[in-house]
């Protein structure tokens, strides 16, 4: 991968690849950042970032964790069969741990969240780019946990691996201790679909109640 400078003794432009659902999103970080990085291609959802990855090559893919089309596990997987050395450093909203747990999992480098600044974004980057791994403070310490065994990562994958993403997310919701009529709105569905989704996370996780879905996903640092 390739490595642009400007001057002699100044810092290293770095190929990006950005890989966001939300046009909006991918605009504000092209304003924050481009002129820091070099930006050589966009992807709004699996076939689009893989499409981008490959014909880029770049030193580093701001990817996020959901994406239409599998997520971004499913880019990982798809690029690493092709270019294996393509650096990703996820950058997502969600700060839960089965997100950071799963897309280090597949080979990310790093993991922040959409609260970074411009400059932290832009070291992150950096770092990298040249081998470093980089997290946001809270979510290093879920990857510690899952290396020393607090978090059973085999049970996490295997369970949540029955929900879809819109049950992850009704079940965080749920665990935060948000009622339904909150849910809605924070999901913009109805109260009829949240009780839909609840209904269906407590069948595959077989579980009774909200009471044990909370203690689950709080046992398993989901929240």
């Amino acid at each position: 991968m390739s490595e642009t400078t400007t001057e002699p003794g100044t810092p290293a432009v770095w190929r990006v690849v950005l890989v966001d659902d939300h046009a909006m999103f991918r605009s504000g970080v092209r304003h924050d950042i481009g002129d820091r990085v070099h930006l050589v291609g966009e992807g709004e959802d699996v076939p689009t970032a893989v499409a981008a990855i490959i014909a880029a090559v770049p030193d580093v893919v701001l990817l996020d964790v959901h994406l239409p089309g599998g997520g971004g596990v499913e880019v990982i997987k798809q690029v690493a069969a092709i270019e294996p050395g393509v650096k990703f450093l996820a950058l997502s909203v969600s700060d839960a741990a089965e997100d950071v747990i799963g897309i280090i999992r597949a080979g990310a480098r790093g993991y922040v969240t959409k609260s970074i600044s411009a400059d932290e974004l832009v070291e992150a980057i950096g770092r990298v780019a040249t081998g470093d791994a980089v997290f946001s403070p809270r979510l290093a310490g879920f990857v510690l946990d899952a290396f020393s065994g607090a978090i059973d990562v085999a049970s996490i994958d295997e369970d949540l691996d029955r929900l879809s993403v819109r049950e992850r997310e009704v079940l965080r919701l749920i665990a935060r201790g948000y009622a339904y009529k909150e849910i809605a709105r924070e999901l913009f569905i109805s109260i009829k679909t949240v009780e839909t989704h609840v209904s269906s996370v407590l069948r595959k996780l077989q579980l009774s109640n909200r009471h044990q879905l909370t203690r689950w996903a709080t046992d398993r640092k989901l929240v």
